[in-house]
């Protein structure tokens, strides 16, 4: 199973009775199944939230699969104003209208600004920011209803409804599933951490 995170991978792919090739994911949008055959063999480089790589990047890792690292960490090196945009709507309370303000453009030219780059719109970033804050907060005791409205949600049933378009189970279930909490708390949109910002 594959979950919206905002982040894009570069895949080394080995099917067992074929050559490797490498792949560049899409952005997900809800939860989907990932098939492949019996037997195949992923090497995976989780690229920053928003950042993608050009065919010839891919085509320098495909060609030396053991540089992937350098490679990919030499092409994502530059850090730009989307890359901030994204970062400030991943903040609690964050509004598209106000992450536009603070980068200096209006609502429209930021919007333009994702579109430009082939990226999900500004509200995708902070929705999904929100879903998996809220995922994040399931371990604690808290009640529902206290983190949804800590994470911005007007009541839990918003909060569940969000959750379910997400992530494909409600809070109740992810509270009680600590295996698929764990997969959904890997470093992606929402807590990629400052050192993992600068190698990627």
């Amino acid at each position: 199973m594959v979950f919206p995170d905002g982040c894009r991978d570069v895949l080394v792919v080995r099917p067992p009775d074929a050559p490797p090739h490498v792949v560049l994911t899409t952005f997900d949008f809800s939860p989907r199944h990932a098939v492949m055959m019996p037997g195949t063999e992923i090497s995976g480089y989780r690229l920053r939230p928003g950042a993608s790589v050009s065919h010839k990047v891919l085509a320098a890792v495909a060609a030396d699969t053991g540089r992937a690292t350098t490679i990919l960490g030499d092409a994502l090196a530059e850090w730009g104003a989307l890359d901030d945009a994204i970062v400030a709507l991943t903040r609690p309370g964050a509004g598209v209208a106000g992450v536009a303000r603070e980068s200096g453009m209006s609502l429209r030219s930021l919007q333009r600004r994702f579109q430009d780059r082939h990226l999900p719109p500004p509200e995708f970033w902070r929705l999904l920011a929100r879903a998996r804050r809220a995922v994040a907060l399931l371990p604690t005791p808290a009640p529902l209803a206290e983190i949804a409205a800590e994470c911005g949600f007007s009541d839990q049933a918003h909060m569940t409804r969000a959750l379910k378009r997400w992530f494909g189970h409600s809070p109740a279930q992810l509270r009680r599933d600590a295996g698929l909490r764990l997969l959904l708390g890997q470093p992606a949109l929402g807590n990629w951490t400052a050192e993992q910002i600068s190698t990627r």
